[in-house]
């Protein structure tokens, strides 16, 4: 019988789509994993501050400069939201061999972003997910012996938004808005491909969850034309806000802000006593991801009002601490609550509708990507028909928080993460 001969172009072909097919189950489950010890971590630092409130005074400015310690001493690849990381890595010639994407870095990124929320942080997984997930695609193409491209780190990082909130249309707006620079339909058709299996695999294991809850509340045309353009403009401007402060504490080299962070484990402790002092003046609400305060104000529940002010001082003081965490989950419960302050003044309209459009628009606000804000709303509270309100409060607050602060938060964290252009004497 002849022997069946395999090309080498096909050989690569099928290495390459194993490839993907394997890193996007992995990424799935090291999603689902990520989540289960974020929950327990922000869980067994509840049942400690609950009974125990000081103890956060203590534990929270200390965690934090012990996490910021290690990250820089160890991992300084690992600190921050993750995002940034992958924006930087993805156009590398070799980005396979890039710190930023090793299994080193993803292993220090999980853990430290634990003890993170294990002390009280006001971060999320999203962005450290994003992170893990892009460096578990890197080492399986490494494996197979598959050469590495944009498409696939892009592709990883976006299968971990997928795996992390299940929102696979999500995973995919946000590689396109966010983590690539230009469209190209191969890019996408492999971004679609690992958000889809990643975003399956979260399925089939986890269940059919919605994160945030299930909302079936909706706005009429007439309460819709004064409430929506309100809501986007305060919370794209409070959420541009944050971008800013973040973005200009991030590149102060000088003057006070610059001083301040020449000692940057004495910062983080000092960032760590405001985080804890928050989590103290709110009861414990600003602790963690937030979401469960903000799921309770999209299924029409109250908080405090002063909830949203410090939740955006926890989360800030989170953030501009060095820390590995994500900002993601944190925004969105920010921006519910602000909604909840907001509510009084449009009564005719479902509280728990004012909290959703107020999510999209801080978020839009923070993380300037519309598309993938309405998108990741929509699906995290299962309400489609509250598609046209959530793009025309995105495409509002875009347009705001643009004005407010022109770079976007990712691209210009990102600055750091990417290497310094040699240069060449003249002779």
């Amino acid at each position: 019988m002849p022997k069946t001969i395999v090309s080498p172009e096909l050989a690569q072909t099928l290495r390459r789509r194993l490839a993907t097919l394997t890193g996007a189950v992995l990424i799935g489950l090291a999603a689902l994993a990520f989540a289960a010890c974020a929950d327990a971590a922000q869980r067994a630092f509840a049942s400690l501050s609950g009974p125990y409130g000081w103890i956060s005074f203590v534990a929270t400015p200390l965690g934090f400069a012990l996490v910021v310690w290690l990250t820089r001493r160890f991992t300084p690849q690992a600190r921050g939201s993750g995002i940034p990381q992958v924006i930087a890595a993805a156009p590398l010639p070799r980005p396979e061999i890039s710190p930023l994407l090793s299994a080193r870095t993803a292993a220090a990124k999980f853990a430290l972003t634990i003890v993170g929320l294990l002390v009280g942080a006001s971060s999320g997984r999203e962005g450290p997910t994003v992170q893990i997930s892009a460096a578990i695609m890197t080492a399986v193409h490494r494996a197979f012996r598959v050469p590495l491209s944009a498409a696939v780190v892009i592709a990883g990082g976006a299968a971990g938004v997928s795996g992390a909130f299940n929102t696979p249309l999500a995973g995919v707006t946000f590689a396109l808005e966010e983590l690539a620079s230009a469209y190209e339909q191969r890019l996408t058709l492999l971004v679609m491909a690992a958000v889809v299996i990643s975003g399956l695999v979260s399925l089939g294991v986890a269940g059919d969850y919605t994160y945030f809850g299930s909302l079936q509340d909706s706005i009429a045309m007439g309460p819709g034309l004064l409430a929506v353009p309100i809501i986007a403009i305060v919370g794209g401007v409070c959420g541009a806000l944050f971008s800013r402060i973040v973005l200009f504490v991030s590149a102060a080299a000088g003057g006070l802000v610059g001083a301040i962070k020449s000692r940057p484990v004495l910062f983080a402790a000092g960032c760590g006593l405001a985080v804890a002092v928050a989590g103290i003046a709110s009861g414990g609400l600003t602790w963690g991801t937030g979401y469960g305060p903000a799921r309770a104000l999209v299924e029409g529940a109250s908080q405090p009002l002063w909830f949203a002010p410090l939740k955006f001082i926890a989360t800030l003081a989170t953030t501009i601490s060095g820390i590995p965490g994500g900002i993601f989950a944190p925004s969105l419960s920010v921006g519910a609550g602000i909604g909840s302050l907001l509510a009084p003044f449009f009564s005719t309209v479902p509280s728990g509708t004012i909290a959703v459009l107020s999510m999209t628009a801080y978020f839009v606000g923070v993380v300037r990507a519309p598309l993938t804000s309405t998108i990741i709303v929509m699906e995290m509270t299962n309400n489609h028909t509250m598609l046209l309100p959530l793009i025309a409060c995105a495409l509002i607050a875009e347009g705001v928080a643009s004005l407010v602060c022109r770079e976007r938060i990712y691209h210009g964290l990102a600055k750091q993460f990417r290497p310094v252009p040699e240069t060449v004497s003249s002779p």
